[in-house]
């Protein structure tokens, strides 16, 4: 029986709603897979490019990659059945990626680094907590404009510019193909088929990959080739994970006061964008517009499903955007599908043999996912600043200026050795935990932009058709 909130037009309109269950039961279960799979790409890139960041061995990336899916499942869960109550699937949001590179590069590596990020992550989800249940994130919203969040959003693309065509450039064969494939199928043939439109990055990985395991058989990669899968962990690990390896893995939490406000940079554009998730997909279902509560109750679910990935060893999840088409593409906006998507990702987890057969990517195919993934990040920043006025001359300048010294200010502490410029270590013998948070947020191009964003659109006077926030939609990118 369909929803006593729909109208009949949206039960014309939809083959499932909210609270039809798909019947039989195998429909329901490859409706549910489709979800996952939808996401699975862009989920396990996360650890996949933050796993070899840190160093970490095959056994500790397919480790790594199970606390992803695991968090993934319970994160989304917690967000159908308490939070907005609409068919959101949560995952790895992208959002965080500066900050982890930052915390990854003051720590070292390892499971030490884990230990720092599980502490910010636990602090931060504390804040979206917070902002989320007790209503302030509605105050909070007019100080986050698109001219503030646009730039946010493009240098979490931009940001990595460094390791995009280095690491790619590892071996430019599994690279190039990753890269092609995934034009080819976002592009050409993604118009001729609703497939390819909804597995570009999967099936651009896939055949990379297979390309890999193809040179790897025939002994063209050979023991140290970049390109070689090594099927040796897929073969030790257990087949399921353990239940004294569930809570965090990587040891106790660490917690540095630099690190978490460099975080909240992240937290900041990821409760932006799940605003904006949110009328999404309740346009896409024929629900209301989403309430005030109802927007609240979705940013608290996300706290709390932040703060269960900072205990599961993964990386905070935000909403994602891709499964909201999906939602809209297949008409189904059951809610009972969500609920089982989440329970793959959550067998997906615990089986360790899938999260080391998915360590088993080579690195030049995580490469590829770079220089393909965040510059389409970049790009969505950008559309989203658009949404304010970008002829206003003082649009122009805070964009501008936040973009720029995005990116110029962590050159500034990190150095420029080819120009001569050392690095930059700020010391505060009175305040040593002041210094640490000054070096942290001035090293993360995020926390940058945020901060400079802030405080010069809010300074500075501006109409709410100039900043963008005559819309009640902002956000919904």
């Amino acid at each position: 029986m369909s929803s006593p909130s729909q109208s009949p037009a949206t039960e014309r309109r939809l083959h499932y709603g909210l609270d039809e269950v798909p019947r039989p039961p195998w429909r329901a279960f490859g409706l549910g897979l489709q979800h996952v799979l939808t996401m699975f790409g862009a989920t396990v890139a996360v650890p996949l490019l933050l796993g070899p960041a840190m160093g970490m061995s095959a056994a500790q990336t397919a480790l790594l990659v199970s606390s992803v899916m695991i968090c993934s499942g319970l994160a989304t869960f917690i967000q159908v059945r308490f939070g907005t109550r609409l068919p959101i699937i949560q995952g790895v949001s992208f959002a965080f990626l500066g900050p982890f590179f930052a915390i990854i590069a003051a720590t070292g590596g390892g499971a030490e680094s884990m230990q720092y990020i599980a502490g910010a992550i636990l602090g931060g989800s504390l804040v979206e907590i917070f902002i989320g249940y007790s209503t302030l994130f509605g105050r909070l919203r007019r100080l986050l404009s698109p001219v503030v969040v646009g730039p946010v959003i493009a240098l979490i693309g931009l940001a990595l510019f460094q390791v995009g065509a280095p690491q790619a450039g590892l071996d430019w064969r599994l690279s190039g193909t990753v890269i092609a494939g995934a034009f080819l199928f976002a592009l050409v043939l993604a118009p001729r088929a609703k497939f390819f439109s909804m597995f570009p990055i999967l099936l651009a990985v896939v055949l990379g990959y297979g390309l890999a395991v193809v040179l790897t058989l025939n002994g063209t990669y050979g023991v140290e080739a970049a390109g070689r899968v090594d099927f040796t962990a897929v073969a030790e690990a257990p087949w399921f994970r353990s239940p004294a390896s569930l809570i965090f893995p990587w040891g106790t939490p660490r917690f540095d006061l630099g690190f978490f406000l460099a975080i909240l940079a992240g937290f900041m554009a990821s409760m932006i964008e799940s605003f904006g998730d949110y009328y999404a997909i309740a346009a896409a279902v024929g629900e209301p517009t989403p309430t005030a509560r109802q927007v609240n109750r979705g940013i608290g679910a996300e706290g709390i499903g932040c703060f269960l990935t900072g205990v599961l060893g993964g990386f905070a999840s935000t909403s994602y955007t891709e499964n909201i088409g999906l939602v809209a593409l297949t008409r189904v906006a059951s809610r009972y599908v969500t609920y089982i998507a989440a329970g793959l990702l959550l067998l997906m987890g615990l089986v360790a043999k899938v999260g080391a057969a998915i360590a088993t990517i080579p690195k030049p195919i995580v490469g590829g996912l770079y220089c393909t993934l965040f510059g389409l990040i970049a790009a969505i920043g950008i559309s989203f600043a658009a949404r304010a006025d970008l002829g206003s001359q003082r649009n122009q300048m805070i964009i501008g200026f936040s973009l720029f010294m995005g990116l110029s200010l962590p050159a500034y502490f990190q150095g420029v050795p080819n120009l001569g410029f050392a690095p930059v270590q700020i010391s505060i013998d009175s305040a040593p935990w002041l210094a640490s948070m000054l070096q942290t947020l001035g090293s993360t191009g995020m926390a940058v932009a945020a901060t400079s964003g802030l405080v010069l659109d809010n300074l500075i006077p501006g109409s709410d058709v100039e900043r963008g926030l005559a819309s009640p939609d902002i956000g919904s990118a």
